[in-house]
Order: C-alpha cells, then sequence, then structure tokens
C-alpha cells in the first residue's frame, strides 16, 4: 500500500485526500488549524458548491483553459457533487442561476460534509503543518519538509495549495514556488473575479450604492470585450459585485472603459418618451429636482454634471439638444478603468502551473513522477456561480483516483 502525502485541505485537497484513500494510506497536511478556510467564506460564508446546469454548459464559464478540465468536469461532474454532498449529511438547495448552496446557508456545513467523509476514511490530518521544504531526487519527491524542522516520506504527493488570493486563508502561493523549483513552468499568478478600480469621480459619494437591472460593457475603444446583465455595488474606489468580478477577468490592458446603461430596458426612443414625461410633470420645478422617480438619489448629481445642465435651469427652459444629451449620459454612463484591486482581494487567482505540463486525465506531472496537482494551483479558473469550487472538486477527484 502507497503513502499519499496531500498538502492543503481545501475542497481540492479534502477531496483528493478521501478518493485516494480508498487504495492507499494518506496523510493531509494543513498549515492552518482548521479545514476549509478558505471555503468557510466563499458565498460569503453560505458556500456555493457547484451549479445545477448541464455540465457541457459549464465550458462557457471557465475562461482560463477549459479545455484542460473535460476530463475531470466530465468524470466527477456536478451530480457527482451533489450525490457526495447529501451522502455525507448536507442537503442542498437551487438558487437563482443554477446556483448551489447548502439549505442551512452555512458553509460550515459543507465543511462538515467532508470532516464526516474524511473521518469514515480514517484519513491522518496533521494541522499546523507548513511545507517548508521538498526533498527530490532524480525526478522523484522523497520527502517534504514541515516547518523547518520534521520530515514526513511518501510514494506519492498531491500539490492542492491554492492561489494567492485571500493569503490570510493560507494561500500565499507556496505551492507554485514549489511547482517552479521542482521545474514546471508557472503561468504569472493575477487576480481573477475581484473589483475594478474606476477614474471619473469622487467615489466616496457614491460607495455602497447597488444598481440593480443595468447593462455593462468592458471596452477596449469601440470593441466589446465583455457585456452582461444584472447589479453592479460601488466602493470608494470604484465597482464591484457579480458583473464586476466576472468581467474583470477581461481587464488584462490599459485603455480599458466600464460602460454602463442605466436603463437597458428602454430603448433610446423610449426612454426619451419617459424623460419628456417626468419633465412635463416637473416643469416649473429646478432640473436638479426633476430627475428622482428616474435615478437612484446618489447618483443625481454625477448625472447632472455630465449632462451639461445648470442644475438650477428650470425643466420648462431645457432645450431639447440638452435632453439628448442627457438621455445619452443615461445610456452610457461610461468611466475609465484605473485598473484591478489587488491578488489579496481577488476571489480565485489567474495563473499557476502550466497545463501543458499536467496529464489532464489523471492530475499527474509530466516531469516529476510521483506528483500531482488539483485545484486553484494551476492555470485554470472561472466565473461566480458555483464552478471554481467544482473545478477544485473534480481536479482533486481526478488526481486522488488515479495514484
Amino acid at each position: 500500500m502507497k503513502t499519499v502525502v496531500v498538502i492543503g485541505a481545501g475542497p481540492a485537497g479534502m477531496m483528493a485526500a478521501i478518493e485516494s484513500s480508498k487504495s492507499n494510506k494518506v496523510i493531509l497536511l494543513e498549515k492552518n488549524n482548521k479545514l476549509g478556510k478558505k471555503l468557510f467564506i466563499t458565498g460569503k460564508g453560505r458556500c456555493n458548491v457547484t451549479n445545477n446546469k448541464d455540465i457541457s454548459e459549464f465550458f462557457d464559464y471557465i475562461p482560463g483553459n477549459p479545455h484542460f478540465l473535460y476530463s475531470s468536469l466530465y468524470t466527477f461532474d456536478n451530480q457527482r457533487t451533489i450525490e457526495f454532498f447529501e451522502k455525507n449529511g448536507v442537503k442542498l438547495k437551487v438558487e437563482r442561476g443554477g446556483r448551489i448552496f447548502p439549505n442551512s446557508d452555512k458553509s460550515s456545513d459543507i465543511i462538515k460534509g467532508f470532516e464526516k467523509a474524511l473521518k469514515e476514511q480514517n484519513i491522518k490530518i496533521i494541522f499546523n503543518s507548513e511545507v517548508t521544504g521538498i526533498n527530490v531526487s532524480k525526478n522523484v519527491i522523497e520527502s517534504v519538509s514541515v516547518n523547518n524542522s520534521s520530515s514526513i516520506k511518501g510514494d506519492h504527493f498531491i500539490f492542492c495549495t491554492g492561489g494567492a488570493s485571500y493569503p490570510l486563508t493560507g494561500s500565499t502561493g507556496d505551492g507554485q514556488r514549489f511547482a517552479k523549483m521542482l521545474g514546471h513552468n508557472i503561468i504569472p499568478l493575477t487576480p481573477s473575479l475581484v473589483p475594478l478600480e474606476l477614474n471619473g469621480c469622487d467615489f466616496s459619494e457614491l460607495a455602497g450604492l447597488s444598481l440593480r437591472n443595468i447593462q455593462i460593457e468592458i471596452k477596449n475603444k469601440n470593441k466589446i470585450l465583455y457585456s452582461s446583465f444584472g447589479e453592479i455595488k460601488f466602493t470608494p474606489f470604484g465597482v464591484t459585485g457579480p458583473l464586476i468580478l466576472s468581467g474583470s477577468r477581461y481587464v488584462n490592458d490599459k485603455n480599458l472603459n466600464l460602460n454602463i446603461d442605466l436603463k437597458p430596458a428602454l430603448d433610446q426612443s423610449e426612454l426619451d418618451k419617459r424623460i419628456q414625461k417626468d419633465f412635463l410633470k416637473y416643469k416649473n420645478s429646478e432640473f436638479k429636482n426633476s430627475l428622482n422617480e428616474l435615478l437612484p438619489k446618489k447618483l443625481i448629481p454625477l448625472i447632472i454634471n455630465r449632462s451639461g445642465i445648470d442644475e438650477n435651469k428650470l425643466v420648462n427652459e431645457v432645450t431639447k439638444s440638452e435632453r439628448k444629451n442627457l438621455l445619452y449620459n443615461i445610456k452610457n454612463f461610461e468611466f475609465s478603468i484605473k485598473g484591478l484591486r489587488p491578488l489579496a482581494e481577488a476571489i480565485v487567482t489567474s495563473g499557476g502551473v502550466d497545463t501543458l505540463e499536467i496529464d489532464p486525465s489523471t492530475m499527474k506531472s509530466k516531469i516529476i513522477q510521483n506528483l500531482s496537482f488539483a485545484g486553484e494551483i494551476v492555470d485554470v479558473d472561472a466565473f461566480t456561480g458555483g464552478y471554481n469550487v467544482q473545478i477544485a472538486l473534480s481536479t482533486g477527484y481526478i488526481a486522488g483516483n488515479n495514484i
């Protein structure tokens, strides 16, 4: 019987340990004092574990090397994820967009499900164990050093150390550094699913404002890189929210703009009629008091400023060209993108171990004979909606199942 050493007790590591323990002795090393520290805070503490879309649709939501994941996602798909958690006592529910959460809305229940499975397989878990060195000979890992002192030997090693986002949870890029030391190419680590910093106004005035049912576009001049409909939220430095997090994956260049259509349900003609209707109602009022039924209060001063209309002008004195300019700014509420927030604030990491150096059907290294990878350490990433956790579980299963 082989001894398998799994490094990292996130979703990928726990699944890899559970699956490999069915025919091997397993040691699971975790640098924190608990399991799934990052998993605990995902989905705002509710833990979106997967999505109920057909597995064939998942690849549309994976901008980072989707083809590499065919074997793992089709082998351990979302239905098997649902079965795994329900078998281990976690009841699940489906929400908007097919997102699947625990019934309780508590990520701790997902971790309890893992704990149950790990206990049933008699897996040895060693907490507070930071891997500080790798001992290798002739393309074979012999042991790992832990906490700069003790050495743990194994026949096969699975790196599941995550990316470099949310470093306080233990994801600090250790695995990528070790993989590089072992000869692997590392695609540079960059933030993905991260808020955007914008130029164009004092965002402290807008901070906390949520806009629902709006359309956004991320553009390079006239080329649309990303477009979607939904909700965003202003922050002291720019914007966040599901649309922004997914769109951030396309912000890898300078000179990009974020365009917001504040009224996507109305075309130009319909919006013009709506504005004229409000203007008629407030014809004897000052312009600054005529937009309260059309726009959120916090937005009005900025829209007025961009329209070029004197805020104290009487509504019945606003010209047709001024009205058209107001309409344009409501449909094209645009900001230049300053950049991404830091990697430490990203939900997931883009980049990691080069997929060309990993066998997608086994997750084994093509360079080191007794090494496998799973989860966010690999250069794969997806949008929000449960896809990233599913990738971790699927790659963890494949890695554990092919020792």
